[in-house]
């Protein structure tokens, strides 16, 4: 029996995860599963989980943008996704559904060996993958303080937490006073940095990042941005996103097939997917 797994998204041609998952699922030796790209138009979300469910014969689904929060209504969610507004994992032999991307950003950061418990920490961005960094950091033991250009959007992100997760004790500040407060970790969670446009960065030249203080960067590719180099050049250490990638995607695995998947694997998958630097 063919067991059947896969990505949706619009557009999601780009997405690496069917290399990482099906190098994943051959290091496992589950010959009979497979992980495919699904691309769903936003407007027939609902119609085409129960297509794939019921007559596509998937067992589960990553979930990817632009349909993290569409999927919602179609499914049943944990407290986790709950709590981030978001889905990004579906088992469709319950009809379960969770989010993984905080456990992919805290796994990733352990593994790299950074301290949380007590760590002051600075998240840049109030998108989901922010929501997911603060509830993860919290989650973690971390203080935590938010950046980002809106000031609404951020303190609308803060609100959903805070009534979702009991989550209190974020203050959101302009990056010049947070930098002040001498952060250890600075994660990014915008885009700026993102191909096709990896000349600009999330952090202004005119600040000086904080001395020594690691900066995590969600974004992939390029595998390494403008935002690294920075952080590099102010003697810190620079982490990119490909690690959380991974993490995320062996999060998933392991509700799937009740295997723990080889973090490895997938990530030189995923950077064998990926073009270089100077071909992107």
């Amino acid at each position: 029996m063919q067991h059947k797994v896969g990505v949706i998204g619009w557009p999601v041609e780009h997405s690496v995860s069917p290399q990482m998952h099906n190098a994943a699922l051959r290091a496992a030796r589950l010959a009979d599963w497979s992980y495919e790209r699904i691309a769903i138009p936003p407007d027939i979300v609902g119609h085409s989980l129960r297509t794939l469910r019921d007559e596509g014969g998937f067992i589960g689904l990553n979930v990817t943008v632009p349909h993290k929060q569409a999927v919602l209504p179609h499914v049943r969610p944990d407290e986790v996704a709950l709590a981030l507004g978001a889905v990004n994992t579906i088992d469709f032999r319950d009809n379960s559904a969770t989010n993984t991307d905080h456990i992919g950003l805290i796994d990733d950061l352990h593994a790299c060996g950074v301290n949380l418990a007590g760590a002051r920490t600075l998240v840049l961005g109030a998108g989901g993958s922010a929501r997911a960094a603060v509830y993860g950091l919290k989650q973690a033991g971390a203080h935590v303080t938010v950046v980002n250009r809106t000031k609404s959007r951020a303190s609308a992100m803060l609100a959903h937490l805070r009534r979702t997760a009991d989550i209190t004790d974020v203050p959101l500040l302009p990056l010049e006073q947070a930098a002040s407060k001498e952060p250890s970790l600075v994660v990014n969670c915008t885009s700026l940095g993102m191909w096709p446009n990896e000349d600009s960065s999330p952090w202004p030249e005119s600040i000086p990042f904080p001395t020594g203080a690691t900066g995590y960067d969600l974004v992939y590719r390029p595998r390494r941005t403008r935002f690294m180099e920075l952080v590099e050049a102010s003697g810190g250490r620079a982490i990119g996103g490909l690690g959380m990638l991974a993490r995320q995607g062996a999060a998933s695995f392991a509700i799937w097939t009740g295997l723990q998947a080889d973090v490895d694997v997938m990530i030189r998958a995923a950077e064998a997917a990926l073009p270089a630097d100077n071909e992107s």
